[in-house]
């Protein structure tokens, strides 16, 4: 294996983009909205295209106000469907998300034959590429990816800071927050609202697909290992740094072992982040599933529930 400084950068926004996204996932984990991520990842594809199709270019402010409109009108709509036709929020969801990717893989191949846009990449990114498109500051190079996605994870960091909280308030007790005088629904579309503009920037790197692991798999790999949220956040920022790190080096030797010539960096990365899960998912401290057989085998008397999250 030949380490350059190719497969630094590539880590490196890898890992921007995982770290950028498990911020806001840390909370669609706790207040049970993983779904939502997933729904706002597809359902953002409609603004990504509008914005392509408006402006004829990839400008990236273009696409986060396109995918940050889309994806509150996507919290929205769920609600409405939830609310007033007395559907399940899981099955409100289902419907809103599948209705706009479909729509927004019409507009992007309507879009194709004018943009620069591979449906291909949309779909599973392009991480491989992105230390290509770099932008000089002074006498250094830096991936255009990277930069973005520094400017998206420095904006999470920012709002999970200041409305710190509020955020952890409206994510146990809604109905508290709201009495006490935060708004638990502007809280909500503000989440909703970072994951659509942490969701559009993956996009280049990673693709609508393989972002949802990045949303999802470290904060609940984290869930498994504290009930403490500050920890829990700390946690899913070093599994997703490990996720991108680990599933490069597995991009770059695990083909070999089973007479591939190459793999997708993305996918790795992805299956990286699933086997730290299933590690946790073993042998977490309170919840792994080995430790919870050997107290079953010292007998009731030895178990002990986990803590309450806090």
């Amino acid at each position: 294996m030949n380490w350059t400084s190719f497969d630094t950068w590539l880590v490196v926004t890898a890992a921007l983009c995982a770290v950028a996204c498990a911020l806001p996932g840390c909370f669609l984990v706790l207040r049970k909205m993983s779904m939502m991520g997933d729904a706002i990842s597809h359902a953002v594809l409609p603004g990504i295209a509008v914005a392509f199709i408006i402006s004829g270019s990839r400008d990236s402010l273009i696409m986060f106000l396109g995918a940050a409109i889309v994806g509150v009108l996507t919290a929205v709509f769920t609600q409405w469907i939830s609310r007033f036709g007395h559907v399940d929020r899981g099955a409100a969801m289902g419907i809103v998300f599948t209705t706009l990717f479909a729509l927004g893989l019409l507009l992007i191949v309507r879009a194709a034959d004018h943009v620069d846009l591979d449906p291909g990449c949309v779909l599973y990114g392009a991480i491989e590429f992105t230390p290509l498109d770099t932008i000089e500051i002074g006498p250094v190079s830096f991936p255009r990816a990277a930069l973005v996605l520094t400017v998206v994870l420095l904006l999470n960091l920012a709002i999970i800071a200041l409305l710190f909280k509020e955020l952890r308030l409206s994510s146990f007790d809604p109905s508290l927050a709201d009495t006490l005088g935060y708004s638990s629904q502007a809280l909500h579309y503000l989440l909703m609202t970072m994951v659509a503009v942490t969701t559009v920037a993956a996009f280049e790197a990673v693709g609508s697909i393989i972002v949802i692991a990045m949303l999802i798999v470290p904060p609940a790999t984290a869930l498994l290992l504290t009930h403490r949220l500050i920890p829990m956040i700390l946690i899913a920022c070093v599994v997703a740094v490990l996720s991108a790190l680990l599933g490069h080096l597995g991009a770059l030797t695990a083909p070999s072992w089973f007479g591939f010539e190459a793999t997708t960096s993305s996918g790795m990365m992805a299956f990286a982040a699933g086997v730290l899960f299933f590690l946790a998912w073993c042998f977490s401290p309170s919840e792994g599933q080995l430790i919870v057989w050997l107290r079953h085998r010292k007998g009731p008397r030895d178990l002990i529930p986990p803590p309450e999250i806090s």
